[in-house]
């Protein structure tokens, strides 16, 4: 049975869709960003951005976008009810004291033991410093990785051992990907969810590594 990729709308669905009520939530530059948009109804998340906001909601409509309201990735958002804006200092002191329960982060490498590595000097269009995506990823109670699973190669970006510079050793949770989503735990990847028609053996075969129901 042939299987289809999740769009990147259907990515970020399924990564709200694990989001629960009260959460204070970072999401990080470039994809994470589109997760603001599918937030469950009925439940208050409270979306923090490092530049100093808190009570982000979703992106502006078109012809409406302020530029004097930006996220850390210099898009415009909008700002719900009750949200606030501080001093940047404030905002690494949010996220370095584990005051955040949830951040969501793009990679370019997750290792099976949750190894992040996400930001590189060499590749073309990459951020080219860790910024703070070091203090999300060990600050926060669960960090989260949002990714496609393959490179434009064709390689698997989930690794036994990550051979970009880390961000962090051992912090990711969990992998969301366009063919699947995957726990790292200490005895490796663990399934949690896979795109209709893709086999477990098939998707071990992609990552290249065992995978446990």
């Amino acid at each position: 049975m042939a299987y289809q990729k999740r769009t990147k709308d259907q990515l970020a669905a399924r990564v709200a869709r694990d989001m629960f009520d009260g959460a204070y939530v970072n999401l990080g530059i470039g994809m994470p960003t589109a997760v603001a948009n599918h937030l469950p109804p009925g439940i208050e998340i409270v979306l923090h951005s490092e530049n100093g906001i808190l009570g982000m909601g979703p992106a502006p409509a078109a012809g409406s976008e302020d530029y004097d309201l930006i996220n850390a990735g210099k898009q415009p958002v909008t700002l719900l009810p009750g949200g606030a804006f501080f001093h940047h200092a404030d905002s690494f002191g949010m996220m370095r004291g584990g005051h955040l329960d949830i951040c969501v982060l793009g990679a370019f490498q997750v290792s099976a033991k949750g190894d992040l590595a996400n930001w590189s000097t060499g590749e073309p269009g990459a951020i080219p410093a860790v910024g703070g995506a070091m203090d999300l990823a060990i600050g926060a109670k669960q960090t989260w990785v949002m990714m496609d699973l393959l490179t434009k190669k064709g390689e698997s970006k989930v690794v036994e051992r990550c051979n970009y510079p880390l961000t962090g050793v051992g912090c990711v949770k969990r992998i969301y990907t366009d063919l699947a989503t995957l726990e790292c735990t200490p005895q490796g990847l663990k399934l949690i969810d896979a795109v209709d028609g893709l086999s477990h053996a098939e998707l071990e075969k992609l990552v290249g590594l065992p995978i446990s129901a």
